[in-house]
């Protein structure tokens, strides 16, 4: 269930394609934040000022980082991870609400979704140390005994949470979509209204762009031999992008992807390539992405359709890709 990079989702730039907006009307800011790359665009920002917006944004994401990573070793998640099983432990808003998300998305998804994973993930090698291999039967079902989203208990009424058992939280198919929200809120208290946020491949968009109409992002293809992407036109949504294609090793002539189904604690050997979804929150659409990764084609737009999730899907075939999206999906598609 460990995410990939987001190349899988690639802004198009056909804003800039024929027309020269004026200079002062847009605003570019870009920097580093959660071991990526983050990028803005603001349109017709008034009178703020690029490079005191820069440094606030920084600062911000500086405090979130904070709160999420898994590699900053003081920071609330990892506290919480070291907090005391079977005890109640008072969480800021933030960290609550990102918790809150993936619990509602782990039991949609039936498990396919779990941010406990971080066992099965590095026992497969796609953790830090990196050392890919197929491991033993026994190995695997020792490491299925610490995962488990049902062991991480939510509090209605406070932002309280409660582990009862020594699970470790990892929110990296959350986060980066929360940061994205948090960031798209803080531009709007500011009086802006046209922007476009993206990091690490997750992004939320509001508003026009500077050629004074729709945003447009382009879904990348993952056929290596292609050359175009699927063009949509977005309006006051977010858009997160997951895919196995990139990241997976081979052993003995078989592939293993580096998606991880939390429920067997094995691979996925199903054909969805990536599976691209919208939603108003974009740390919604980035954990339903992840989800609907492990989760494979069928599955997915059986889930999507029921739940009015806009979803469009590239999956293998023995001819190449193909693609398929939810009925949701179709008014996107009429706008290209």
């Amino acid at each position: 269930m460990l995410r990939i990079p987001k190349a899988a989702l690639v802004l198009l730039l056909l804003f800039l394609v024929g027309c020269n907006p004026d200079p002062e009307a847009v605003i570019l800011l870009s920097g580093n934040t959660m071991g990526t790359t983050y990028h803005i665009t603001l349109v017709n920002p008034g009178e703020l000022r690029s490079d005191e917006l820069k440094k606030d944004l920084d600062f911000q994401l500086e405090h979130f980082n904070s709160i999420a990573s898994t590699y900053i070793e003081d920071s609330e998640l990892n506290k919480l991870n070291r907090s005391k099983v079977g005890e109640w432990q008072k969480v800021s808003p933030p960290l609550y609400a990102m918790l809150n998300i993936a619990t509602e998305v782990s039991w949609l998804s039936g498990g396919a979704f779990d941010i406990t994973v971080g066992p099965l993930v590095n026992l497969w090698g796609f953790g830090p140390d990196k050392a890919h291999g197929v491991p033993a039967d026994d190995a695997i079902a020792a490491a299925l005994k610490n995962v488990g989203y049902t062991q991480l208990e939510m509090d209605m009424l406070e932002p309280k949470v409660l582990r009862r058992a020594a699970v470790q939280l990892d929110l990296s198919a959350v986060a980066k979509g929360y940061g994205v929200d948090a960031a798209a809120v803080w531009l709007e208290s500011l009086g802006v209204t046209n922007y476009l946020v993206e990091i690490g491949g997750e992004m939320r968009v509001a508003g026009k762009s500077p050629r004074g109409d729709a945003w447009r992002v382009g879904v990348e293809n993952p056929d290596p031999n292609a050359t175009e992407t699927l063009p949509i036109r977005l309006a006051e949504i977010a858009v997160a992008t997951s895919g196995d294609y990139r990241n997976y090793f081979e052993e003995d002539g078989v592939r293993y992807s580096h998606t991880i189904d939390p429920r067997t604690g094995r691979p996925i050997t199903h054909r969805l390539a990536s599976v691209t979804v919208l939603d108003p929150s974009c740390a919604y659409a980035d954990a339903m992405a992840t989800a609907f990764s492990v989760m494979g084609v069928e599955h997915t737009l059986e889930v999507a359709n029921r739940q009015g999730i806009p979803v469009y899907i590239i999956e293998k075939t023995d001819e190449g890709f193909a693609s398929r999206h939810s009925k949701a999906f179709e008014p996107y598609l009429k706008e290209q």
